[in-house]
């Protein structure tokens, strides 16, 4: 029996590296937004209300419901958080991505 490594478990399951890519970019979305909402000890409601999405949603999305939600979605609910990323290139560093969060995101 071959036994196969993967470095990525999404590269285990996808059919291809464009799907393992964006299954891994949606993990790391949902997994931020998560520990956003435990480090702020916001319960499922207070959730909500800051998305402005039903609470069914957030439960979904808490409980790492990857399938439920599209990178455009999570995207669309960290900038509601006003949460930004900027992706860059530049001859020096070559590929970077920053997160960009403004003052009022931290209330």
């Amino acid at each position: 029996m071959t036994q196969l490594g993967y470095d990525n478990i999404f590269d285990a399951i996808a059919d291809d590296d464009h799907e393992a890519a964006d299954l891994q970019f949606r993990a790391d979305l949902m997994l931020t937004l998560r520990l956003m909402f435990q480090e702020r000890g916001w319960k499922q409601a207070r959730i909500s209300e800051a998305l402005g999405i039903p609470q069914p949603r957030v439960s979904e999305l808490m409980r790492g419901k990857i399938d439920l939600f599209s990178a455009d979605k999570l995207i669309g609910l960290l900038a509601r958080m006003q949460v930004r990323i900027r992706p860059r290139y530049d001859d020096v560093q070559g590929f970077t991505c920053d997160v960009i969060q403004t003052p009022a995101a931290s209330a």
